[in-house]
């Protein structure tokens, strides 16, 4: 467990946390992308709450890949998940770690949340992470964190995502 400089604790997310984490993960998509991707995606997200309790009680309750969350005096603030990288492409590169999620309130934007959050997830390792093109704070925020564009892009519901890679350093 970690703790940053404003109380916020990093720490490993159980199944009891998925209500409060399907409502966060809401709530940061929301902060995110608004204006950046159709707002009937972000809308559509919260017809289905039920759904998405349920699914983070499974993403939770499985013990695959750890979730890791970020939690304050009014309750969770953010939360990351990295697991193996499901690209197939990177085998040259020695990447085989993908940041899957990476998520911070907007009131917590610029506190170091995020970064005790990434530390928490991947350390230093070699990773990739996908950012939705157009995020420039995100975009902004894996450069100071070792990450550079490669080129490569996805186009998903949502809009179109860049993918970004870092060379680890153990």
């Amino acid at each position: 467990m970690t703790t940053t400089s404003d109380g916020v604790t990093i720490r490993l997310a159980s199944p009891v946390d998925a209500e409060a984490l399907a409502h966060l993960h809401l709530d940061v998509w929301d902060d995110a992308y608004t204006g950046l991707m159709p707002q009937q995606l972000l809308d559509d997200r919260r017809d289905r709450v039920a759904e998405r309790i349920e699914r983070w009680r499974e993403i939770l309750g499985s013990g695959s890949e750890p979730t890791y969350v970020a939690s304050g005096p009014d309750g969770l603030v953010g939360f990351a998940t990295a697991g193996p990288g499901r690209d197939n492409d990177l085998d040259d590169h020695g990447i085989d770690l993908e940041l899957w999620a990476l998520y911070v309130r907007a009131t917590h934007w610029g506190t170091g949340v995020g970064y005790a959050l990434l530390q928490t997830a991947i350390a230093d390792r070699a990773a990739y992470v996908w950012v939705l093109a157009g995020n420039e704070r995100a975009i902004r925020f894996y450069e100071r964190q070792g990450f550079r564009l490669d080129g490569t892009e996805d186009e998903h519901d949502e809009g179109l995502h860049v993918r970004m890679l870092r060379a680890g350093t153990r």
